[in-house]
């Protein structure tokens, strides 16, 4: 540990997966929450979108790797990819639930104020599906972590994933260890981080996000 520390190869692929995890998580959750938020509002888009979903969420993001080799070649586009698609769908499934628990009542009131469109979202929608989108978020980090350090030990030229495929090649057990121990310690540092500021931010509000 102290060698890869000392030499800058841990930091180096480190810092080369975190920078996947970030745009793939954000990308995924913003895709995640725009199509469910249209998807509860408009019945035309969930009976376009329901058939394709349902048969791309059967399909594991792994075993999308290899084609997306081929589209996107081996780096950062297809790490990318592969992150979003295995983090949409736990958005994409709690943000629909939330969404969907906004009452019949919630809906009158909002058009009998005559509320815009944004305020509606903003004021009734959203923080009705917060403890549903905290669930998808806390869910898609993990599987999206999962998924990014699997699709570097098949298409990748750094990151953590990387590092433990190339140690097992040069025979190098101690550097294996040392990165599942790092992957390890680093999802759970995130994800602990993750439930903390959630619990402070919204704990009180939202007694059931805290727990």
């Amino acid at each position: 540990f102290l060698q890869l520390l000392t030499d800058g190869s841990l930091l180096q692929h480190t810092t080369a997966s975190l920078s996947r995890i970030a745009v793939g998580f954000f990308a995924s959750c913003l895709a995640g929450i725009v199509l469910a938020g249209a998807v509860a509002r408009y019945r035309t888009v969930e009976e376009l979108t329901a058939a394709p979903l349902a048969l791309l969420r059967m399909i594991p993001p792994l075993a999308l790797t290899p084609l997306l080799i081929l589209w996107l070649g081996i780096g950062n586009p297809t790490q990318i990819s592969i992150i979003l698609l295995a983090s949409f769908f736990p958005v994409f499934l709690n943000a629909l639930n939330g969404f969907r628990h906004v009452t019949a009542e919630a809906d009158e009131l909002a058009r009998s104020l005559g509320l815009g469109r944004w305020t509606y979202v903003s004021r009734i929608a959203v923080p009705a599906a917060i403890p549903s989108l905290v669930t998808g978020l806390r869910l898609a980090f993990g599987y999206s972590w999962r998924a990014l350090i699997g699709s570097e030990l098949i298409a990748a030229s750094s990151g953590l994933g990387y590092l433990i495929i190339d140690a097992q090649e040069l025979q190098r057990t101690d550097v294996v260890m040392v990165g599942i121990l790092v992957i390890g310690l680093i999802g759970w540092t995130m994800d602990w981080t993750f439930h903390r500021v959630v619990a402070r931010t919204l704990g009180r509000r939202f007694p059931e996000v805290a727990a």
